[in-house]
């Protein structure tokens, strides 16, 4: 009967030193001849460059996004300044044309106050009191001023004289106008073209005409629309031939004597800001009229 021998396979420590001397060897005699540095270094180089973009790519975006973010915000700011001054520029051109629009209103009056023979205030609207029973209008001058109670007021609208109503009462810096549309006011006045003599009277609004009373009915064929009415000048509240209204419309009542005539007044009162109130006993020299 024949025995197998058993084969084994030690591997001893002085072969073993023997490889890894050997593995080393080659390594270093590698490394010497610069095959193995070339292979590392183009790695390294491929590792790095690619790091490198991704950095920069991120890098430039961040920095983009910042920079858009700072531009938009200076776009703003610069759209809030811009839109700031428009508004300051369009608030400057509108109290610009109510300065020329006031001066030129002003000079206006001025310019009719210089004209006037008597002593005369020229003043501005300052307060309105709308009520039908007690309608006046409140100016800026006073007793301080040299203004009295009973003096009439007139003023100088769009190329056209105008009565505007009397003094009814006076404070030291402002006084109350008692406007010819005030239901208790009542002037005497004359058809301008006729001469015929009655009285108007106001309907409490400055929104209704003024009326005209007892204007005998004979003369209804002398009258015409548009015929203009004017103060009489008697018993000294008025001056003489100051334009009141114009005829709008005539009324024959069959139980009165007299026509029923309505006026447009010749004053826009809603549109009206300045007055000229006249003293009739001084001239402009400071003498006694006459």
């Amino acid at each position: 009967m024949a025995v197998h021998a058993k084969t084994s396979f030690r591997f001893k420590l002085p072969e073993f030193l023997l490889v890894i001397l050997m593995l080393v060897s080659g390594a270093c005699l590698g490394f010497s001849t610069g095959s193995f540095v070339v292979n590392f270094s183009r790695i390294g180089f491929s590792i790095v460059s690619t790091v490198e973009k991704s950095v920069f790519a991120v890098t430039d975006t961040v920095k983009n996004t910042v920079n858009a973010v700072k531009e938009l915000a200076e776009l703003k700011k610069n759209y809030d300044e811009l839109s700031k001054k428009l508004e300051n520029y369009q608030q400057m051109q509108r109290t610009n044309a109510e300065i020329r629009k006031e001066n030129e209103q002003l000079k206006e009056q001025l310019g009719f106050s210089q004209l006037t023979a008597q002593k005369n205030y020229p003043a501005q609207i300052i307060a309105r009191d709308i009520d039908k029973l007690y309608a006046s209008l409140i100016i800026d001058k006073g007793s301080s001023n040299g203004i009295n109670k009973n003096m009439p007021v007139i003023a100088y609208q769009n190329g056209n004289i105008g009565l505007v109503g009397k003094i009814v009462e006076v404070g030291k810096f402002t006084s109350k106008i008692m406007p010819v549309y005030n239901l208790d006011c009542t002037v005497s006045a004359r058809i301008q073209n006729t001469r015929d003599l009655g009285l108007v009277s106001g309907m409490g609004s400055v929104d209704e005409p003024l009326s005209m009373k007892y204007i005998r009915k004979r003369v209804l064929n002398d009258l015409h629309y548009g015929d203009i009415i004017v103060t009489s000048g008697e018993n000294g509240n008025y001056m003489r031939d100051i334009p009141l209204g114009t005829i709008s419309k005539i009324s024959v009542l069959d139980y009165n004597s007299s026509l029923d005539i309505e006026l447009a007044p010749v004053i826009d009162f809603s549109r009206l800001e300045t007055v000229i109130v006249v003293d009739q006993s001084q001239s402009k020299d400071g003498q006694d009229a006459q």
